[in-house]
């Protein structure tokens, strides 16, 4: 057991041989032993006088947060210099009269001369003081610092290397988080050409290949080098086609443009590069981050161990496909051609899709027999899930069903007139749909899902990323082969791409440069998690489906235990499954009443008595714990209202505004709950489980949504096109419009064309 900030916890099982570098970025989380290197322009302040004490504060943390997961710390600093400036400026001040000045005001303070402080005598006046503060930041977690100096002579002196190897080990053992400098103090300027010397040898000549030096030397698992810029970039940064690079391998150098060096500090970015490649020929790897951004700065660290992707990652592996933000570009030009086909060349391709699905039949329940089989050996999904994993005959032929009234319908989806405007004599204004650009679709153990939006997807013309869950990968991969296979009659193979590289949900919801909507297909815990993360890309879905159905005074009989029955018990997985049933007062202890507890009983579903329901009963099912909970199985909650008002206010409160459900005969009822439920989907004596795109007549759905702008409800092609203007002049200026000018706004609706109704 550790403690940081006076809370217990449990230090994580680390262990790993070192000689390999880490190949990808989720292994980073497996790294024992760690070397972060401060860079200056990280530790000093933007006046290169003094530190950056609330960075230098927050790196403190996390490094102290990892120390105490049972991790191995060492932090490689600059900052020296800069502090000991502070000081020996101060000293200066004061030497040369500035008590006087003080009396006299400071307009001569300021106009004193200081001279310029040379690096050593700096070095020397600071690092007492930057080690005492690193002594109190570290304290405040209740771990212990230590200061080590060193120079170029301690490792290539073997019995000095001996010594500085031995005490680094001894202090590790120690729990004790080693800070480690050059010793600038006495350290001779670098000599331009002593750089890299193969693998044994790295000139210590800044604080990047003391770095890279130090662990090597110490066999760490990663070295994270922080500096002031976002990581390695195509091209300088600030240039406008300058692009991050995610990962980095040997031999990519020429493909790099370097910049000028940091504001401070001895080493640019080429140092940087050099030390990380030597260090990752040592089987170090190497991350490269920015640790001066105000927004990521407190979590970075952790971040990058925690194998977000940060920074620029130095791999020596390079995958065999290409990488996400590749697919996205791949993606977003493929779309455009494909939204420049011929509605006819689109639906053409939706029809070879349905047709590859049912020819193709054996071979995708092949694959999916491998994932369903892996699901239940290694029994990591719950019968619900596993429900959703399995494909069918039934369901495959469905889908193809679905496929073709997709490509019935999208004939005049891309670039229909929706709006004409005639706005001054020969200028005409039109508004038509377009794509929205490149999708990214988020689905777990739902791989009937994958050729459904991919049809939705080349019917609106956009491109489009998929990302399924790892249970569905074989079923994913043939369904992807054939997506493709159907685009390749019309070379638009690429507007498809499934998502196979190690990319976490979180990196991806972070493209917003690539990405232009995100739509989650999952749990609730999935799409709050995507909700939470997406920074820049909107989300279009639904985070939980707590569905009702209210049963009132004047519902019949013979309708009530079909509904709630199909309702609940057809496909309780489902996001538009019964979650919570209303009943009205006084249809407690009818027959009706009792209909409906044994109809439940015979499909053996478990019942949860809401707060008021459980007040009528003597002995009455076990109390739910919250009124705004999606079972999704064959449960669900039952409570009493004494109006259908009181039943809208209930959904209202405690619903999720996906689908709700009254059953009555009372017309004037019915009514008032269409009209006042503020639901995606609100019906009259139909079950919930009509929330669909398919039974919509939509073809298929992207999904459901519940928020409140663009689409609702269940997603087809419609709520997959945005609009744009297009205004058709002839040497029109806004100037003719003025007060004076020649021309007047008519703003005159003219007539729509006609739309393809075949």
């Amino acid at each position: 057991i550790r403690c940081w900030s006076n809370i217990p916890f449990i230090t994580m099982p680390l262990s790993r041989a070192h000689g390999k570098s880490f190949a990808h970025r989720s292994e980073l989380k497996h790294a024992k032993r760690i070397v972060v290197k401060l860079g200056s322009a990280v530790v000093t302040r933007g006046d290169e006088c003094g530190l950056a004490l609330g960075r230098l504060a927050s790196i403190v943390e996390q490094v102290s947060m990892l120390q105490n997961q049972g991790r191995e710390m060492m932090i490689v600093t600059s900052g020296a210099v800069a502090f000991g400036k502070q000081r020996l400026r101060h000293e200066i001040l004061l030497s040369q009269s500035v008590r006087q000045a003080l009396h006299s005001g400071q307009s001569q303070l300021k106009d004193m001369a200081i001279p310029v402080l040379e690096a050593r005598a700096c070095a020397a006046a600071g690092q007492s003081g930057l080690m005492a503060l690193y002594e109190a930041m570290f304290t405040q977690y209740s771990i212990c610092a230590a200061q080590i100096l060193v120079t170029n002579l301690d490792f290539h002196d073997e019995q000095k290397r001996r010594n500085l190897n031995g005490t680094l080990h001894e202090l590790l053992r120690m729990n004790i988080v080693p800070i480690i400098n050059t010793n600038d103090a006495v350290v001779p300027p670098p000599e331009p050409n002593s750089d890299l010397q193969g693998v044994n040898v790295i000139s210590v000549k800044d604080n990047d290949s003391l770095a890279a030096r130090l662990a090597v030397e110490m066999k760490t698992d990663l070295l994270i080098v922080l500096s002031d810029v976002e990581g390695l970039f195509d091209s300088p940064p600030g240039s406008d086609d300058a692009k991050l690079i995610d990962i980095f391998y040997p031999g990519d150098q020429q493909s790099v443009t370097f910049g000028t060096k940091s504001r401070v500090g001895m080493g640019g970015m080429e140092a940087k590069v050099k030390a990380a490649l030597w260090a990752l020929q040592g089987g170090t790897s190497v991350v490269i981050a920015n640790g001066t951004h105000p927004k990521i700065s407190g979590h970075v660290i952790t971040d990058i161990v925690e194998g977000k992707k940060v920074g620029t990652f130095f791999s020596e592996v390079k995958p065999a496909g290409p990488t996400v933000e590749q697919q996205g570009e791949m993606a977003r030009a493929g779309g455009r051609t494909l939204a420049a086909l011929q509605p006819e060349q689109r639906a053409e391709i939706i029809y070879r899709l349905a047709d590859l699905l049912t020819d193709q039949r054996e071979e995708i329940l092949l694959a999916n027999k491998k994932d369903l089989e892996d699901a239940e050996n290694k029994g990591r999904l719950a019968l619900p899930l596993l429900k959703r994993l399995s494909l069918s005959t039934s369901k495959l032929n469905s889908l193809a069903i679905g496929l073709r009234q997709i490509a019935a319908s999208s004939q005049d989806s891309v670039g229909r007139v929706i709006r004409r405007t005639r706005v001054a004599k020969d200028l005409d204004l039109e508004q038509v749909t377009v794509p929205i650009g490149v999708l990214l679709v988020i689905f777990e153990s739902r791989p009937d899902c994958l050729p459904q939006v991919s049809a939705l997807a080349i019917a609106s013309g956009n491109g489009l990323l998929l990302k399924g869950g790892k249970e569905a990968a074989y079923s994913n991969q043939i369904l992807h082969h054939l997506t493709q296979e159907a685009l390749s009659i019309h070379g638009v193979k690429d507007a498809v791409q499934l998502v196979n590289t190690r990319e976490e949900v979180e990196d991806l919801c972070r493209l917003d440069k690539l990405i232009d909507l995100i739509i989650p297909r999952g749990s609730s815990q999935l799409v709050r998690n995507i909700q939470k993360a997406a920074k820049g890309i909107p989300v279009m879905g639904h985070s939980e489906g707590i569905c009702h159905v209210y049963v009132d005074t004047d519902a019949s009989v013979e309708k009530v235990t079909r509904i709630i029955r199909d309702s609940k018990c057809e496909y309780p997985a489902a996001c538009n499954a019964l979650e919570t049933l209303l009943i009205h007062r006084d249809l407690l202890r009818t027959p009706l009443f009792d209909q409906i507890i044994d109809m439940l009983r015979v499909e053996q579903v478990k019942i949860h008595a809401g707060p008021k329901f459980a007040s009528y009963l003597t002995f009455s099912p076990s109390e739910v714990k919250s009124l705004r909970t999606e079972y999704g199985d064959l449960e669900c909650c039952i409570e009493v209202v004494d109006s259908v008002q009181e039943a809208v206010e209930h959904i209202h409160k405690y619903g999720s505004s996906h689908t709700d459900v009254i059953i009555t005969e009372n017309e004037k009822t019915a009514e008032f709950f269409l009209q006042h439920v503020d639901s995606a989907c609100v019906f009259w004596n139909a079950s919930t489980r009509f929330s669909d795109g398919y039974r919509f007549g939509l073809g298929a759905e992207v999904g459901i949504s519940t928020s409140r702008i663009h689409a609702r409800g269940p997603v087809g092609i419609e709520g997959l096109l945005t609009t744009k203007w297009l205004l058709r002049g002839d040497n029109h200026v806004v100037s003719d419009f003025s007060e004076h000018g020649s021309m007047k706004y008519l703003h005159e609706s003219l007539p729509l064309p006609q739309r393809n109704t075949n």
